[in-house]
């Protein structure tokens, strides 16, 4: 059985250009082999369609990469957009060998396609950053397209970098418009609050009153932020949470409408198939459901396609490790003030959605699901939750030296309030949501098998309504 989270085979999937056509999810994302020696250098464009985010028609490469002597070497991030019955991808051309020659590392490029499938490029477009008007030359990429109805214009986003300042903090999201799509007139910023390296993988869309912008960052944390504006120019400000995920989710970008919205990021992967190794660019797919939170704010949870594909119980075989529990049928509780307490609920499938509903007594409480847990419980994977902290963890044991916990999450939890959660295992990736609003993904490669188990310290804890299903 194919793997519930998308990823192509003998490569992985890196930005993700989402485009929704008639009910249908055309994913662009960018393909990387990893293997020059067998694939050569460079990046191309790939396309897949689904409807579900489960099942994905692959429909080959949709924009290919150029040679070494060409500005499209590497095909990076773009947008997809239709008008007048013609659809134009506006991507990025990077080639790194061009800044030893004095050329621009990066170039806005176009494409155009009568149905989606099949892309020309337009050799006699090309769209560089204007360095007479304080931008970087170099960074000048990921287009954003999009109709600006209050003025008729087109407008288009990109992640760049002003000329002066401290230069981490250049960044800036800057903002061209054009009346045809072919003639591009470069404007002052939408966004400049010099606080990044640069804002990769802009993207802007508008719920109800409220408009949205999104990007990605890697200067102080590898995230994907959104900011929040009274309308299409700002100002944009940032709500108390300002993310979707964690840093194992990067290059996320939207599609959808106003009715319903998804965001897709990637899972990135880890150097030598190790917990602690170097995070790597590309991974696997993973699709969140966007919505919007009564304050203003957004949040996500599992998309109910996916969920719908776990309809098969795996059996709970509850054993008490730790302290005492009271044990039902799929209802289980620790009185666990100043003590550790743990349970076995028997083996855990490779690949498996497992669901919960947590409540707690005592904010000093620290409580949570063991994942790949050996016989013993000495080696697992732990999704801990801290009400005193207000946050929910990714941790392993055993840790190497005295390295901390692994990824972590902001989360608001008050004592009485139950915790729903949903925690998908998938082979190596993990993608945990809380109260259908916070999500948290993460990798698990050091331990692929074992056992799912409980576990409460420093106060009562009560698990209901537990199942393990599968495909």
């Amino acid at each position: 059985m194919t793997p519930i989270l998308f990823r192509p085979a003998d490569s992985v999937a890196a930005d993700f250009i989402p485009f929704c056509w008639k009910g249908d999810y055309h994913l662009f994302y960018l393909r990387d082999y990893r293997d020059p020696q067998r694939h050569g250098e460079g990046t191309p464009w790939w396309h897949v369609v689904t409807k579900d985010f489960v099942s994905f028609e692959d429909c080959g490469e949709a924009l290919p990469r150029g040679t070494k002597d060409e500005q499209d070497l590497y095909v990076f991030t773009g947008s997809v957009f239709e008008a007048d019955s013609t659809f134009h991808i506006f991507y990025t051309g990077h080639n790194p060998h061009f800044r030893k020659v004095g050329k621009p590392e990066q170039t806005v490029l176009h494409a155009t396609s009568p149905d989606l499938k099949t892309w020309t490029k337009d050799r006699s477009f090309s769209f560089c950053a204007p360095v007479e008007q304080g931008y970087e030359p170099h960074d000048w990429r990921d287009p954003f397209v999009f109709r600006n109805e209050q003025t008729g214009e087109f407008g288009m986003l990109l992640a760049a970098r002003k000329n002066t300042g401290p230069s981490r903090n250049r960044g800036c999201t800057a903002l061209a418009t054009s009346p045809d799509l072919k003639r591009w007139t470069v404007r002052e910023p939408l966004w400049a609050p010099d606080q990044y390296y640069t804002h990769e993988c802009p993207d802007l869309f508008r719920v109800g009153d409220q408009w949205y912008l999104v990007y990605s960052t890697f200067s102080d944390r590898c995230f994907t932020h959104y900011r929040v504006g009274r309308s299409i120019n700002g100002p944009w400000k940032a709500p108390v949470n300002d993310s979707f995920d964690g840093r194992a989710y990067y290059a996320a970008k939207t599609a959808g409408d106003e009715r319903k919205r998804f965001v897709f990021g990637w899972l990135p992967t880890r150097a030598e198939d190790k917990d602690d190794g170097a995070w790597q660019w590309g991974g696997d797919l993973v699709v969140h459901d966007v919505r919007r939170h009564d304050d203003g704010s957004l949040v996500v949870r599992m998309p109910k396609s996916i969920r719908a594909v776990f309809t098969q119980r795996h059996p709970l075989v509850p054993r008490p490790v730790l302290g005492q529990w009271r044990t039902g049928e799929d209802r289980f509780s620790a009185a666990s003030v100043g003590r550790c307490s743990m349970l076995s609920l028997g083996s855990l499938p490779e690949e498996c959605l497992v669901e919960a509903t947590v409540s707690y007594r005592k904010a000093g409480a620290k409580f949570g699901v063991l994942l790949r847990a050996d016989d013993s419980f000495d080696r697992y994977y732990q999704l801990r939750f801290e009400p005193a902290a207000q946050r929910m963890v990714t941790d392993r044991w055993p840790r190497p030296g005295d390295q901390p916990f692994m990824l972590e999450r902001p989360m608001e939890m008050k004592t009485g309030s139950p915790i729903r959660l949903r925690i998908l295992v998938s082979g190596t990736c993990l993608v945990a949501y809380a109260n259908d609003e916070v999500a948290l993904s993460c990798r698990m490669y050091e331990h692929r098998q074992g056992n799912l188990g409980l576990f409460a310290s420093d106060g009562i804890v009560w698990f209901a309504d537990i199942r393990i299903l599968t495909r």
